[in-house]
């Protein structure tokens, strides 16, 4: 694109939002996405950089006090580094990102988030939800705003924060991961969407992301009448009455076992797992009880049927 107009499309990107607060924090990395945004936030609304060091690679912590004072220079009335400690679960990439997300948390102080997420990205997170064949839930990709996350460049193609970065002059940070084959993501971005690109003749990622929207909007309203259904079936035991959920249809149903599971402190759920419970309704034969992703401590969750009635318990680990 047009060198002089990324900044600009980036501030109007920002100004359209219509974020909420007198003032917001930004999660830089020091790369082109978020290093662009920075500098685009700083000079709208006092601006605080949080710079999360996974201690991932060797010299990360130079890369982030590199971020650091660059946030300072672009204008932003605070900016820290915060180390944190990755995990396993879920994989390097999970492991990551919640660690990420704990962080930022943490250190927000009651401010809004911004994220230097761009369409390109929604249209890789749209393509990994398709592999993963998790339904619509997952195909709907990141929400612009999720409080106290926002992504207000999610309508913007990487080239633009790129292009910015170059009209402001500033020296974004490669991450030496994004060349790495081994993440899933990078071989979408580098392998995948070219090849759609070329065999589709182009727009591929534009598509994706109007999908994405087409998505969340369905799954939005589904999610409101399921809220509704999970009141009305619920026991006052907080157990959820088979007999009522009998009556739902296929879709909203699942979304109301989905809701009370999550409720009941499951999390990471998986589509196979949703449905093995959801066939304690639809085909039920006396089975044993299904276990789903706990984020109970030391504790495993399990979904069963007793006396017409789904219920959860737990067991250690």
């Amino acid at each position: 694109m047009d060198r002089t107009g990324a900044v600009a499309a980036l501030r109007h990107a920002l100004t359209a939002a219509g974020i909420d607060g007198a003032r917001w924090c930004v999660a830089l990395s020091g790369g082109p996405d978020s290093l662009a945004l920075t500098a685009v936030a700083a000079t709208l609304r006092p601006t605080t950089a949080l710079v999360v060091d996974h201690r991932l690679q060797s010299g990360s912590d130079q890369v982030a006090e590199t971020a650091r004072r660059q946030a300072i220079a672009l204008g932003c009335v605070a900016a820290q580094v915060l180390s944190v400690d990755v995990g396993r679960s879920g994989g390097p990439e999970a492991a990551a990102r919640q660690a990420r997300y704990a962080a930022l948390d943490d250190a927000r102080d009651g401010a809004p988030v911004l994220l230097g997420h761009t369409l390109d990205d929604q249209a890789e997170t749209v393509l990994l939800g398709l592999g993963r064949g998790s339904g619509a839930r997952s195909i709907a990709g990141m929400r612009p705003h999720d409080p106290p996350w926002h992504r207000p460049l999610l309508g913007l193609r990487r080239t633009v924060t790129h292009a910015a970065c170059e009209e402001l002059g500033l020296t974004p940070w490669q991450d030496p991961h994004n060349a790495e084959d081994r993440f899933t993501r990078v071989r979408l971005r580098n392998e995948v969407l070219p090849l759609l690109e070329d065999v589709l003749g182009g727009g591929v990622a534009e598509a994706l992301a109007r999908t994405a929207t087409a998505l969340r909007e369905d799954t939005e309203t589904l999610d409101a009448l399921a809220g509704e259904a999970l009141a009305a079936a619920r026991t006052e035991a907080g157990d959820l009455d088979t007999a009522r959920l009998a009556l739902l249809p296929d879709a909203l149903r699942r979304r109301v076992i989905r809701a009370w599971l999550l409720d009941g402190g499951a999390c990471d759920l998986t589509d196979i797992q949703i449905r093995g419970v959801d066939r304690f309704v639809t085909d039920w034969r006396g089975q044993g009880g299904v276990a789903v992703g706990s984020g109970l401590r030391k504790q495993r969750l399990f979904a069963a049927r007793r006396a017409g009635v789904l219920t959860m318990h737990t067991e250690p680990v």
